[in-house]
């Protein structure tokens, strides 16, 4: 079955130029857009997409509390779209709920590839980048104290995580089905981004 997209973008030719590269592709079913945050969680909640295509910037109510509205929905992955300094906003992004993080200009393959991700959880979004601004966001922050959770993992999903928080995808990692999802499940972590910033934020990695 095709992953439903709904694109938010508060410019009509980006949202256009979105919709006519995605529908090139296999795997993708565009089934909505939307202009601004506001719009963007009633439509969510109407069409219930399976990603939401998420701008930051936008009139009536930013990419960012819209994002936090629609995970709150239950369902919806949220990809988040920019042209900016990720840096400048990914913590916030993260705690908001987004499931991934990609530019604007991604070819349209690649965008296809990170959506059907974020659809599945079996891979980050554009791993290195992703892991490197976490790692970079969390290294100038106090660590935090591990979950219990993370003291009661065992030695392979111990593994699993660390891999996991390198930007290792399932394949890469050798992990069988179910088993990083019950790494994620034991953290109560949503999804592979969430069990990154866990990781980072309290340096549970080795050497």
């Amino acid at each position: 079955m095709s992953v439903r997209v709904l694109i938010v973008d508060d410019f009509e030719l980006v949202r256009e130029g979105l919709r006519m590269g995605l529908e090139m592709e296999p795997g993708v079913e565009i089934v909505g857009e939307a202009g601004d945050g506001r719009t963007a969680v009633a439509e969510a909640e109407r069409l219930r997409p399976d990603v939401v295509l998420m701008d930051v910037r936008m009139p009536e109510m930013d990419g960012i509390e819209a994002t936090r509205r629609i995970v709150a929905l239950g369902g919806p992955r949220v990809l988040l779209l920019s042209t900016f300094d990720l840096e400048e906003y990914l913590l916030e992004a993260l705690r908001a709920g987004v499931s991934g993080i990609t530019l604007k200009d991604t070819a349209p393959d690649e965008l296809a590839a990170g959506i059907l991700a974020v659809a599945r959880d079996d891979a980050l979004v554009d791993p290195e980048t992703t892991v490197r601004l976490i790692a970079g966001v969390t290294r100038a922050r106090p660590a935090s104290e591990p979950p219990n959770a993370v003291a009661e993992l065992s030695a392979r999903q111990r593994e699993l995580l660390e891999q996991v928080a390198r930007g290792g995808s399932d394949p890469e990692i050798g992990a069988a089905d179910g088993e990083v999802a019950d790494v994620l499940a034991k953290l109560g972590v949503r999804d592979r981004i969430h069990a990154v910033l866990l990781a980072h934020e309290a340096r549970v990695l080795g050497a």
